[in-house]
C-alpha cells in the first residue's frame, strides 16, 4: 500500500549478496478515522513512502498502551509512529490527547534505556492528508537512518529465530 521496493527486498537486513543501505523498520499505529484513511489514500494515489513502514490500524490512538510501543521496539522495530486525528477532531474526543500524553511519558524512558526518544513520534492529521502522511513517513525514516538500527536488534536474531510469546 503505497510502499516502494520489490518483493523479497529486505533493505539489506537479510541474506543476500551483501548488506545494502539501512532501511528502518517502522511500526505505524494509525487510527481508523484519520491516520489509516490517509495511508490508504497515499497508496491509492501512488504517493510513495518508505518500504519499511508497517501499518497497524487501531480504532483510536487512545487505545495504544505504552506496552504496545515497547513491544514493537523489543521485537526490533527501529521506530514507532502514532498517527491520529487532529487534536480538535478526534472521533472519540480525547483519544489523541491520551496517546500524546502516553508518548510524552514514554520518551524519557526510551532515553533512559538507551533507545533514544526520537524512536517514538506522533503525527496528527486529517483523513484526506495523504501527502502529509507520506511526507511524515519519509521524514521519520530519514531521522531513524540518522539514529541507526535499533540497538535491541531484530526479533529472533541470534537465538535460533524463535519469536517471543
Amino acid at each position: 500500500m503505497g510502499q516502494t521496493g520489490s518483493p523479497g527486498d529486505d533493505g539489506g537486513r537479510g541474506p543476500g549478496p551483501g548488506p545494502g543501505p539501512f532501511e528502518p523498520s517502522i511500526i505505524a499505529f494509525t487510527c481508523a478515522w484519520c491516520g489509516y484513511p490517509s495511508a490508504v489514500l497515499a497508496g491509492v494515489n501512488r504517493i510513495e513512502y518508505p518500504p519499511g513502514v508497517n501499518i497497524v490500524r487501531v480504532m483510536c490512538t487512545g487505545m495504544i498502551e505504552p506496552a504496545y510501543v515497547m513491544r514493537a521496539l523489543e521485537y526490533g522495530a527501529d521506530g514507532v509512529i502514532i498517527v491520529g486525528c487532529l487534536m480538535e477532531n478526534c472521533h472519540y474526543m480525547v483519544g489523541n490527547k491520551r496517546a500524546q500524553e502516553r508518548a510524552d511519558m514514554l520518551r524519557p524512558l526510551l532515553d533512559m534505556m538507551g533507545l533514544r526518544a526520537a524512536r517514538l513520534r506522533t503525527e496528527w492529521i486529517n483523513a484526506s492528508e495523504r501527502v502529509r502522511f507520506a511526507a511524515a513517513m519519509r521524514d521519520f525514516s530519514a531521522a531513524l537512518r540518522e539514529l541507526g538500527p535499533n540497538p535491541l536488534g531484530r526479533c529472533g536474531e541470534g537465538d535460533g529465530g524463535e519469536a517471543g510469546p
